[in-house]
């Protein structure tokens, strides 16, 4: 039985696999995002955001650990200077899946998997969403037709009282 045992195997050995997850962690750090499967992302963000989240504390150990799974002394640099500033004080989720569709050839489901910190669009959207969001109740909108009433007739008010000191 395999209760409890969700991990996906990707069809491959577990020495492939390893190799497989190693060489896309390393293209995700160097590149910010890439191109790939539905399947092959969800298994990468199992992966990779564990060893983000090491790379927050540089120290000796987390860098010998992160080296360890990535093999790559470049990725591993660029993810301990350039990305851990970027994340530091991100809780986790370091990683977006976005699905973009299925593949000609074969039907599989395609996405792509980016560091969330490092797409400026998304950033630009989330900003101005914010702005000009505002939320209302059942009861405002009923308030304010009212208000808008009374401030029509203030103007009249104020104008009547003007001309009165001017005429006398």
């Amino acid at each position: 039985m395999r209760h409890n045992k969700k991990f996906n195997h990707l069809g491959r050995t577990k020495s492939h696999r390893d190799a497989l997850l190693s060489n896309m962690a390393c293209s995700l750090i160097s590149h910010k995002r890439i191109f790939t499967t539905l399947a092959k992302a969800k298994a990468l963000r199992m992966y990779v955001e564990p060893l983000i989240n090491r790379a927050k504390d540089d120290t000796t150990a987390s860098r010998r650990v992160v080296f360890s799974y990535l093999q790559n002394k470049e990725a591993v640099t660029e993810l301990f200077k350039e990305i851990s500033t970027k994340i530091a004080d991100r809780p986790g989720g370091y990683t977006r899946i976005l699905k973009t569709g299925n593949r000609i050839g074969d039907n599989a489901k395609m996405c792509f998997i980016e560091l969330v910190d490092y797409n400026e669009n998304m950033l630009k959207e989330k900003a101005a969403k914010k702005t000009t969001r505002t939320r209302r109740s059942k009861k405002s909108a009923a308030v304010a037709p009212a208000t808008a009433e009374t401030s029509a007739e203030t103007p009249a008010a104020e104008t009547a009282a003007t001309e009165t000191p001017a005429a006398e």
